[in-house]
């Protein structure tokens, strides 16, 4: 999942930290986790957090913060589970490279060659290799997530449908071109395996991974397990614990694990166990992937892909002389990051419920540095870095020639240059705000507080990029530097008449996804399930207008900020706007009704097993409804600012006073009937 969006839905949920145990003595760096760790508990909407330090094979330092069950008041111990997320990711680029030590595969031969079942509608999918999966450089649009992170339900449905829906699809980049983070190709890699050894993904990791490594509790959604182990996780406007998060997802993101599981994973990757992997694999996926393709121009970053990793030159153990390897991962609620000094062999895993992989990251490296420095292996640790207010500089002329339209995937905005300052909108999921940047020289524009700095870069795709240089800061936590390209500037697209009238009725509106399951934790925020069209300049929410029902992707942009593309298509149904994105349809809101405010009505699932979509108007608004489901069926109740006021497969209860302006949805079981009384 995309980790800023995490930081968005987790950042309204406060949950306080329970004590420290109590310790005769508490070294330095169990000091700096204390401290680090209350404060995201306490702060930053998590509700448990767990973190191990491996050195050398053996567990040196270890702890929690919070709790994994609220109503019981559990804390949290070494043997608390959480979803690991992309961190996930390592395991099949590993389980990939076992097959290339064994002659099985070839990891530079066409995927075709072992998948032939993986088609597209773009020839250049002959290309892709299974390299290129591991290194995010496919030229794949990016992720399929629809029905994939569930509720209780290990439904292997968007596994299964995978190559289908790929069939209809293009890429966005030649295979090879550039490195853009990708969940789909991990997802491949994970069919890959299955079809060349004939066991499940599952069996693989069993039989090959976890039980050499002896990972006692890394496990998939489909393994048998005592699910009570799993962390509880919470959610703003809901009292209850969530039901049991499977992300199905298995290849890009389904693993659950612990802290010390992780730590002993990260041996292996560092070749300390090359009777599972060797040596030479391990030292292959630490190689500077990323260089083989477009990037940002910058030595020190916190992304730089490897195989599988998303650094292999972590900042700022580079300021160090130290080679650290770094891979975060994020679902809906889980959220982890493992770091790992191959060099020393030591590793720090750091997992949560709540929250973001980004506080995980930062805790993971300063808690490491404090290690480090307690066992003498850096000798002081460096400050973070300081900023002061921007000093204006005069703008040459020829900077305006970078003003004009650019996009990124699901937006545009039009920059303009006006007396040697740029107003930009939120940037990095809305880590950094709105807000005015000013000339200060040397092509450079600088934020207000000095943290940040914007660039423009012509590479050599033609491209024209807009960078971000930042050290993100988390009060009370750390900083994290980020270099990437946020937007893309974009080409003139003329529309002819016809085309432009269609679109501009499609400006602003609202469309709603109807073939996601009412049990998926996408539901916690309608904003994941909602496409809002904006168009300017002959584009639409960052897409390419083709023609009167189509626009195509528009962004090739490496690093982060170019994943997950999509195109968009629409079409009419029974009279009403359907919009497509992925495979996966969302109805216009011009066809949702107003719930029936009368005293009693029905609601049918349609014979497709469309989820149905109400507006709550003012007949409604202020009644109590109470809703008699069937077993397979449920619904969700958001206000008119799209916060979450009931989900009847969390809370289990029928009734919900309707708000004023705010949405229902009913989903279950093609012909599943609601009996919906209004009082």
């Amino acid at each position: 999942m995309n980790k800023l969006t995490s930081v968005v839905l987790a950042a309204m949920l406060v949950i306080p930290a329970a004590p420290a145990a109590a310790q005769e003595k508490e070294s330095p760096v169990q000091t700096t986790a204390r401290l680090l760790g209350s404060k995201i508990v306490s702060d930053y909407g998590v509700s448990g957090m767990q973190y191990a330090i491996r050195d050398r094979g053996a567990i040196t330092v270890s702890g929690g913060f919070g709790v994994s069950d609220k109503a019981a008041g559990t804390t949290i111990t070494k043997d608390t589970m959480f979803g690991i997320g992309s961190v996930s990711k390592m395991h099949v680029s590993a389980a990939t490279m076992m097959l290339a030590e064994d002659k099985i595969i070839d990891i530079d031969q066409p995927l075709t060659t072992y998948l032939p079942q993986f088609k597209m509608a773009d020839e250049r999918y002959k290309q892709i290799t299974p390299r290129m999966l591991m290194n995010h450089s496919s030229g794949l649009y990016g992720s399929h997530y629809g029905n994939s992170i569930l509720m209780d339900d290990a439904d292997t449905q968007n596994h299964d449908e995978l190559l289908t829906r790929l069939q209809s699809e293009r890429l966005k980049s030649d295979p090879g071109a550039y490195s853009v983070y990708c969940n789909d190709g991990f997802q491949l890699l994970e069919l890959m395996i299955e079809q060349v050894t004939g066991n499940s993904y599952t069996e693989f990791l069993d039989q090959h991974m976890s039980s050499p490594l002896k990972l006692s509790s890394t496990k998939t959604p489909l393994d048998t397990f005592n699910r009570q182990q799993l962390a509880k996780t919470y959610f703003p406007g809901l009292t209850q614990a969530l039901p049991s998060e499977n992300a199905n997802i298995l290849g890009a993101g389904g693993l659950y694990s612990t802290a010390e599981d992780l730590t002993t994973f990260a041996e292996m990757l560092n070749g300390k166990h090359p009777d599972v992997l060797s040596k030479a694999s391990a030292t292959a996926m630490q190689q500077p992937e990323y260089k083989n393709g477009i990037w940002v121009p910058e030595e020190r970053n916190s992304f730089n892909y490897g195989l599988g990793w998303d650094a292999v030159d972590l900042a700022p153990f580079s300021d160090y002389g130290i080679t650290a390897l770094s891979k975060g991962g994020d679902t809906i609620m889980y959220h982890a990051d493992l770091i790992t000094l191959p060099e020393s062999d030591i590793s720090i895993a750091v997992l949560s419920s709540g929250g973001s992989s980004i506080y995980n990251t930062i805790f993971a490296t300063n808690v490491l540095l404090a290690y480090l420095k307690d066992t003498g292996k850096i000798n002081k640790i460096l400050p973070d870095a300081a900023f002061k207010p921007p000093v204006k500089a005069a703008m040459p002329a020829e900077m305006q020639s970078f003003a004009g339209l650019y996009g990124t995937v699901g937006a545009t905005t039009a920059i303009t240059i006006k007396d040697g300052a740029i107003d930009l909108p939120a940037l990095e999921g809305g880590l950094i705000p709105a807000q005015k940047y000013i000339y200060t020289g040397k092509g450079q524009f600088t934020s207000p507080d000095g943290s940040a700095a914007i660039s423009f870069d012509k590479q050599k795709n033609g491209k024209t990029y807009l960078k971000l240089n930042t050290h993100l800061s988390i009060p009370g936590v750390g900083q994290m530097l980020m270099v990437t390209y946020e937007y893309q500037k974009l080409a003139v697209s003329p529309l002819n008449a016809s085309t432009k009238q269609a679109w501009a009725q499609r400006d602003g509106k609202h469309y709603y996804a109807v073939d996601e399951k009412i049990n998926s934790f996408f539901y916690l925020s309608p904003s994941i399930l909602t496409k809002t069209i904006e168009v300017e300049q002959g584009y639409a929410t960052g897409t390419r207008i083709v023609d009167e029902n189509t626009a195509v992707n528009a962004a090739e942009i490496p690093v982060m900020n170019g994943r997950d593309a999509f195109d968009l298509t629409f079409s009419k149904q029974n009279g009403a706007e359907y919009l497509t994105i992925d495979g996966n349809d969302y109805i216009s809101e011009n066809a949702v009704k107003p719930i029936y405010g009368g005293p009693a009505s029905t609601s049918t699932v349609p014979a497709g097993g469309e989820s149905v979509w109400f507006k709550i108007d003012k007949k409604a608004a202020g009644k109590t409804m109470t809703v008699t489901s069937p077993p397979s069926g449920g619904f969700v109740v958001y206000d008119a600012d799209g916060m979450i006021v009931s989900h009847f497969k969390v809370s289990k209860d029928p009734s919900v006073r309707l708000p004023d302006g705010g949405m229902a949805v009913f989903g279950g079981q093609a012909g599943d009937v609601f009996r919906i009384e209004l009082r």
